[in-house]
């Protein structure tokens, strides 16, 4: 088997600036062959001053491929709408033809709207659902059979968050789709487990404080931010951690890194000697029950056959 056969594949979808775009590009510096996907394409060989800011409408696939593949990396930027379900099986396919695998999947596209539901249009909630939720579900979805090629060793990244009450106030429709990404992870997670592949898991992953990106434009927030290179470093722990330590997880970028054994997070602030404030709660409700293994009242799909046992 070649080198260029062995060298692991990531597919980023929603990588053309800010987190995304680094992690694609912290990724490739880490070996990885790198699938920058977004929506946002341009001709990078006519961006001036390059690269662009990384957080500008001037940031995209094309120009972050350019970034990664002028210091020597491997990168392929393709087109994709999350809010296609055939648009995204075309970057799979697309991905398969170019590298011949799959290795890891990180699933950073979203739509952001802060709002209360009085003033949420059933318009808003659509376009939230169809690319945060659904967006994730169809990436999923096309995803598994290349991880089965790949004799089911793997690794999908979701960015989402912890699941507590505080995150509902004042954004419920937004919050349903993030929630859903999150429960996602945790019930693909049952189902790799109960299914014998004990070489994939899936982490949802959020940030511990605010990270510059463009939805933080305001200067004066700038003391309160850190770099987005604290949520790809957080990543690239995640994918070399075990799989049974992180499997299921719904981890937060500087809380991993402490177990990871990291004690200076200076170096992740935007502005020297400044230490922002954590956003994020110290500690989240846990969700498992005393029950946990009692699957209930189940059907198999295609079966008249139930199992019985307590709710």
């Amino acid at each position: 088997m070649t080198e260029s056969e062995i060298r692991r594949v990531a597919v980023i979808i929603g990588a053309s600036r800010g987190i995304g775009r680094q992690v694609a590009i912290d990724l490739a510096k880490n070996g990885y062959r790198v699938v920058v996907a977004s929506k946002s394409t341009s001709d990078a060989s006519k961006v001036f001053p390059f690269p662009p800011d990384p957080n500008s409408p001037e940031s995209t696939i094309n120009t972050v491929q350019r970034e990664i593949t002028e210091v020597g990396d491997e990168a392929l930027a393709l087109h994709v709408d999350t809010r296609d379900p055939e648009s995204i099986n075309r970057l799979f396919q697309q991905t398969i033809d170019a590298y011949k695998r799959l290795d890891v999947l990180v699933y950073n596209s979203g739509a952001i709207w802060w709002a209360p539901v009085d003033r949420t249009p059933l318009k808003r909630f659509q376009l939230l659902h169809s690319i945060n939720l659904e967006g994730l579900y169809s990436a999923v979805q096309a995803a598994l059979p290349l991880f089965e090629r790949n004799g089911w060793h793997g690794r999908v990244i979701v960015v989402s968050p912890p699941i507590y009450s505080r995150f509902f106030r004042g954004k419920t429709a937004y919050a349903i789709g993030k929630v859903g990404m999150s429960v996602l992870t945790k019930g693909l997670a049952m189902d790799w487990k109960k299914q014998g592949k004990q070489h994939m898991a899936i982490t949802s992953i959020w940030p511990a404080t605010a990270i510059m990106s463009a939805a933080t434009p305001d200067p004066e927030l700038l003391p309160r931010l850190r770099k987005p290179s604290i949520f790809s470093d957080a990543i690239l722990e995640i994918l070399r951690a075990p799989v049974e330590t992180v499997n299921g997880c719904l981890e937060l970028d500087e809380d991993f890194l402490l177990r990871r054994g990291v004690r200076d997070f200076s170096k992740y602030s935007i502005v020297p000697g400044a230490n922002p404030r954590r956003i994020m709660p110290a500690e989240f409700p846990i969700l498992t029950v005393a029950e946990e293994d009692d699957e209930g009242l189940s059907v198999s799909v295609g079966s008249t056959r139930q199992r019985s046992s307590k709710m």
